[in-house]
């Protein structure tokens, strides 16, 4: 049976180590013809035509693609259609790709890449997203009337009567930036035509039923026509959405219009210059509080920049808003929350989806608030947190799991003795030239879609007549090991060995449309259907071998790659269980579908179920800021997390390191540097992501707690870990060194 505490295990680990992971650049094709984009100068101008005469006659160069060549719909997009392809009527930001050289070699296609011309006629440009919500401002899309993407409110309880009866009011405007996800693999697609007609597209892409979707629509053609295949693909962080599957149909078209296979294969700069970012936020922030130390009321209005097109704006901002208060219980909440078009790079998902940025503030401000109460920050939390039952400001009560805000917040209090250790900091008193500080950050997340969707999973388990299993479901693997997590419930529900478990190449044309591998989905919806198609696969099992063993097939129990009897103490092994399936024509194959609970949300006064279950963290920081320089150096990092029920724990914890690891570097290097819509830093010799020498030691407490929601009691981690340590490290920041920010990533100035 699987041994859920062995030290580690990955089933493409091997691979990948190796080097043996066939990626999408190093799939090999005959006649493969090579794809370059072309993009213009241009931040926002009409497009009045591209010239490709000069580039077609190239040498080498088989065909230049623009919009006029696409078959079916040039403008795609999950929420909204507003996507292009290939630029059409505008230039709307300097990512839009105006044309697509196809060549028999990548050099001959970068060269002709130089020949095209863009005739096209500059405009001014909006990018303040404040400035573009005004009446009378430049619109990015004029078909829509408006600049504003989508709204978002919370309207719980009295507000003016919330702040009448508070007794101390904290008001404070933060901003957060643009931030790249800097995976290690650009965006790659190579696409071709089989000889049944179907679009075979192999991708970097995070989701391929989305991939599907843009595919199809680009070319015109019925789903059905197009097979996206499952490929390894080197980090996507979220990143590799919208833009990805946009790559992928360009590769598509150009396989469909030139009759050979084509790879698209993104330079660094490309990849930065068109993809997608974490969106920047602009929070007004207004709370009130008794001097006891109970909110009473949140007033907050937030901003993000959605850059040129919707991607998935309305989602992003939709959990911003949910989660706008943080976990605490606030009677009078009034929240609006804005997604707003500019000519800026476009924004979309990133690990956190919306939380990080809220996080930053809420965190920030509770801080705040216990400075000026002259109480303990962590008092203050504990006064007003989420417990068991609590109702959140949505008006969701909190009864149907549990709620581990208490259990994770003592963790890591314990773990990093933070009440002794925070009384000693300084806040800026004494001549060290070291400053010492700790912070601490915590929140809740709701788990997968909510209401942003349909959310469902489906996942099938096929066992071999020699009692080898192959299992596959509608989650992608991304690289946070995915695939391991499936086969490794499947075993446990099983009772056998992983190793007589494959996991079968995904592919759009053999399991439904499962939905996007986002929202932390992947190991509580595909684990939730994997285990379902495994009872159901038991029960079949049970069924047909319950005669020979003279019980009722319920009576049956599966473990240790047996079926047994307990009250007689008869067995079979699962091999010969399996030969007795077929002797008797029956299929040992099950199907399994996990359909999330039932949420409910109004848009108009933002109440609702909004999640149907939620995770709960917390995590501390210790540091020193160094007066002279300014220079940050982090000492000891310690996380607490709520998972449900744990999986694969070394997996676990690797989930823990990244996210904090992607934290730090949001609160205090990442900054995409854009300058009149032009991103100046695009390439990862300018972009500061942190680095081995800028991490502190980290330590990882798992938290469970199964949860009755999950048919394999797991719950979610990959994004709860990335949220809480920029807000962790402000206030630590604070308690060295007196100075408090608002801005991320945070610049520590030098004295004297």
């Amino acid at each position: 049976m699987a041994d859920l505490n062995k030290p580690a295990w990955r089933n493409d680990a091997f691979a990948k180590v190796t080097g043996r992971t066939r990626y999408t650049d190093d799939l090999k094709f005959p006649n493969l013809l090579h794809a370059v984009p072309v993009y213009s100068e241009h931040v926002h101008a009409t497009l009045r035509g591209v010239d490709t005469r000069a580039a077609a006659a190239s040498e080498g160069v088989v065909r230049v693609i623009t919009a006029r060549d696409v078959p079916g719909t040039n403008r795609f997009g999950q929420i909204v259609q507003d996507f292009r392809v290939f630029a059409d009527d505008r230039i709307r930001h300097n990512g839009d790709v105006v044309a697509l050289v196809v060549a028999q070699t990548r050099d001959q296609a970068l060269r002709a890449a130089e020949m095209v011309r863009v005739d096209a006629i500059p405009l001014p440009s909006v990018l303040d997203p404040e400035e573009a919500m005004k009446p009378g401002a430049m619109l990015v899309h004029e078909e829509f009337g408006t600049n504003i993407i989508n709204t978002h409110r919370i309207r719980r309880g009295d507000i003016e009567e919330g702040f009448r009866v508070s007794e101390v009011i904290v008001e404070h405007e933060f901003a957060t930036p643009w931030v790249e996800h800097a995976y290690m693999e650009p965006e790659v697609a190579v696409c071709q035509v089989r000889s049944d007609g179907v679009m075979e597209v192999y991708g970097s892409m995070q989701h391929p039923f989305s991939t599907r979707r843009f595919v199809s629509a680009v070319l015109g053609v019925p789903l059905a026509d197009v097979e996206v295949i499952g490929t390894p693909m080197g980090g996507g962080f979220g990143g590799k959405d919208d833009t990805a599957a946009i790559v992928c149909a360009r590769a598509a078209l150009a396989a469909r219009l030139t009759g050979r296979p084509v790879k698209l294969m993104y330079r660094r700069d490309w990849s930065i210059r068109e993809s997608y970012k974490r969106h920047p936020y602009r929070v007004k922030y207004k709370m009130g509080l008794t001097r006891a130390g109970r909110i009473k009321a949140v007033h907050c209005t937030i901003i993000a920049d959605g850059g040129a097109y919707c991607s998935v704006t309305p989602w992003v901002t939709w959990r911003s808003t949910v989660q706008c208060c943080g976990p605490y219980e606030v009677p009078h909440v009034h929240c609006d929350t804005f997604g707003v078009y500019t000519n800026n790079p476009v924004t979309g998902a990133m690990r956190g989806f919306g939380s990080p940025q809220v996080n930053f503030v809420v965190e920030s401000m509770i801080d705040i608030a216990a400075q000026r109460l002259n109480m303990s920050a962590i008092e203050l939390r504990r006064i007003n947190m989420v417990r068991q039952g609590s109702v959140t400001i949505t008006g969701q009560k909190l009864d149907n799991h549990t709620v581990a805000m208490e259990q994770v917040l003592d963790a890591v209090l314990r773990e990093t003795d933070f009440e002794n250790k925070v009384r000693t900091c300084p806040r800026g008193a004494g001549h060290e030239e070291e400053q010492y500080g700790i912070g601490l950050a915590m929140s809740y997340r709701g788990v997968s879609l909510g209401a942003e969707g349909v959310d469902f999973c489906a996942a099938m388990i096929n066992v071999q007549a020699d009692g080898s299993i192959l299992i596959e479901t509608g989650i992608h693997e991304n690289g946070q090991g995915a695939e391991s997590a499936m086969m490794l419930i499947a075993a446990r529900e099983l009772g056998v060995a992983v190793e007589r478990i494959r996991y079968r190449r995904s592919s759009t044309s053999v399991i439904p449309d499962s939905g996007t591998t986002v929202a932390s989905r992947g190991t509580i919806m595909g684990g939730g259907a994997v285990t379902l198609a495994a009872q159901d696969l038991k029960q079949k099992i049970a069924e047909a071998v319950a005669p020979a063993m003279d019980c009722l097939p319920g009576e049956l129990e599966f473990r240790d790659e047996q079926i047994v009897h307990p009250p007689s103490g008869r067995s079979t092994s699962f091999d010969k269980a399996i030969q007795e399936m077929f002797s008797q024509k029956r299929f040992p194959h099950a199907f399994g579908v996990f359909k999330a609970p039932t949420v409910t949300w109004d848009e108009h006064d933002g109440q609702g179920k909004a999640y149907f279950t939620w995770v709960y963290g917390c995590q501390a920081i210790e540091l020193m800021v160094n007066r002279k320089t300014g220079k940050v150096r982090l000492l000891n990092a310690v996380a607490a997390h709520d998972v449900g029920s744990a999986v694969n724990r070394a997996m676990l914890e690797g989930q823990f390191y990244g996210g904090m690891a992607m934290g730090i570097g949001y609160a205090l290097h990442e900054d995409l540097e854009v300058v009149d819509g032009r991103i100046q830093n695009a390439n990862l010799n300018a972009y500061r992501i942190p680095r081995a020498m800028d991490m502190p030691e980290m330590k990882a407490i798992i938290i469970e707690n199964p949860d009755p929601e999950s048919p394999s009691a797991a719950k979610s981690i990959g994004e709860p870990t990335n949220e809480l340590m920029a807000p962790a490290i402000a206030n630590a920041i604070f308690n060295a060194s007196g100075k408090r920010h608002f801005h991320l990533p945070i610049r520590c100035v030098p004295e004297g």
